[in-house]
């Protein structure tokens, strides 16, 4: 399995209740320019349409040695997922405050996969809290190997 992109917001800015795998549909070069980590899931988000599911604000850098056909490097791409995973992700989400981010990208079997969470969003005090605990497991770290 290699990682080909990361949201690295995803973990600071939400509590990841729920993960899925998703397949996603690529026209043309993307596959190429993804494996040479041309991919940014930073700003992304999650979109159910229609038993649909859209991955929105995803950008993959266009392929340099492309001929003729270069798809748009922002456009919305549909995921794969059975109708019983939307079903359920569509449910949660109607619920008050969640959400569906993408959490990373990887390529597995020299299929790209999408790992998508549902999600809830953290409030300024929640956020503080973890980095908190993150400097005290820091220092901790630092005094026993010192």
């Amino acid at each position: 399995m290699k990682v080909v992109a990361t949201n690295k917001f995803a973990n600071f800015n939400y509590f990841l209740l729920e993960t899925y795998e998703a397949g996603i549909v690529l026209k043309g070069s993307e596959i190429k320019s993804i494996r040479k980590n041309g991919m940014t899931l930073t700003e992304s988000f999650i979109l159910i349409k229609d038993n649909n599911v859209v991955l929105k604000n995803s950008f993959v850098k266009p392929y340099q040695n492309v001929n003729g056909f270069s798809p748009k490097p922002d456009r919305d791409r549909v995921l794969l997922l059975n109708k019983s995973e939307i079903l359920k992700i569509r449910q949660k989400v109607e619920q008050k405050g969640l959400t569906v981010i993408p959490v990373k990208a990887y390529i597995e079997k020299n299929r790209l996969k999408i790992e998508i969470a549902v999600a809830k969003g953290k409030k300024l005090y929640d956020k503080k809290e973890d980095k908190k605990e993150k400097d005290i497991a820091r220092t901790q770290s630092r005094l026993m190997g010192a």
